[in-house]
């Protein structure tokens, strides 16, 4: 993990720190996205907006902890692209899945399983930002917890109180759900 954004090359060089931390961040990026869209198409354009706002910073360089700061970025990318698509009607009609003409799964499980991940994703919205970070990274990324407590900068045992709180909403919110 790095600490400060080492540049070579003038202090200051916005272009040099922004391709440097593309170079090293982008493909964690994109399976950071990947994981959390149902088109993958989407993902460059994500991964875009996260540049996009770093580079709307006044010193990138000045970033003490890159890769905290760009996922936690990237979630509010996320978050604010779940607003827009609220705002605007997106995802009121359930697009056509050519992947699934023919599977044996039967329709009925498939839309209660699409159902409880969106029940998830309102869940996980409704979380404190810290703990809901740490329960991404820990349940969605796969990180042990204390890469997590790193990550974010808290403590391990932080971050363990963080998570336990998080799966017993999210726990809760799926029994309520799936005793309508």
């Amino acid at each position: 993990m790095l600490g400060r954004i080492d540049v070579d090359g003038a202090p200051g060089d916005r272009r040099v720190v922004l391709a440097r931390l593309a170079q090293t961040y982008d493909r964690a990026l994109s399976r950071f996205f990947e994981r959390r869209v149902t088109v993958n198409a989407d993902v460059p354009d994500l991964v875009q907006d996260v540049y996009l706002r770093l580079s709307r910073m006044p010193d990138p360089a000045g970033i003490e902890k890159p890769e905290h700061f760009l996922f936690v970025t990237a979630a509010n990318v996320l978050r604010d692209r779940a607003r827009r698509n609220a705002a605007r009607g997106g995802g009121l009609h359930d697009a056509i899945d050519e992947d699934l003409a023919g599977s044996e799964i039967p329709p009925d499980r498939v839309l209660e399983g699409r159902e409880a991940a969106d029940r998830l994703q309102a869940v996980l919205l409704e979380l404190p930002e810290r703990t809901r970070d740490v329960f991404v990274l820990r349940v969605l990324e796969g990180m042990k917890m204390a890469e997590v407590a790193s990550a974010i900068g808290i403590s391990t045992r932080a971050a363990e109180k963080h998570q336990a709180k998080a799966l017993a909403r999210v726990t809760a919110a799926l029994e309520d759900w799936r005793h309508r």
